[in-house]
């Protein structure tokens, strides 16, 4: 798994640094285009960048859990890693078409951003210590 995140990260990094590309080579140029395309191509952009250094960070830290945690880190990592690809197609098709409805792409992939790590979290949580241990004066 950690391999899968890590190449998944180093890909999405790439797309990020692609898509800072297509934005400074765009015809017309981006300070021509209206404030709220402008913004939807930024925001696109960066969510990009997040995923993945999310999943880049998984890929080098990563330690597989067993049991109901497995399964729980097992799912919330794919999650993390579709979320990449949900967001370069949101680059890629949502900014041309401006503010509509069709804008499901990027919130899919900003929600499974949000869930995978939130189920990493969970999966990450240990048992609460039975004992307790005494007050230190």
């Amino acid at each position: 798994m950690r391999r899968f995140h890590f190449a998944i990260g180093v890909l999405a990094v790439l797309a990020f640094l692609i898509t800072g590309q297509s934005m400074r080579h765009h015809h017309p140029p981006m300070p021509e285009l209206d404030g709220a395309i402008r913004l939807l191509y930024r925001s696109r952009h960066i969510y990009i960048l997040g995923s993945g250094l999310v999943n880049l960070m998984l890929g080098l830290y990563l330690e597989p859990k067993s049991g109901w945690r497995g399964v729980t880190q097992a799912i919330g990592s794919s999650m993390l890693m579709a979320s990449p690809v949900f967001l370069v197609l949101a680059f890629a098709l949502e900014p041309p078409r401006g503010f509509q409805p069709e804008l499901w792409r990027s919130s899919v992939g900003l929600y499974l951003l949000f869930a995978g790590s939130v189920l990493h979290l969970v999966s990450a949580q240990r048992k609460a210590s039975t004992q307790r241990r005494p007050r230190s004066v």
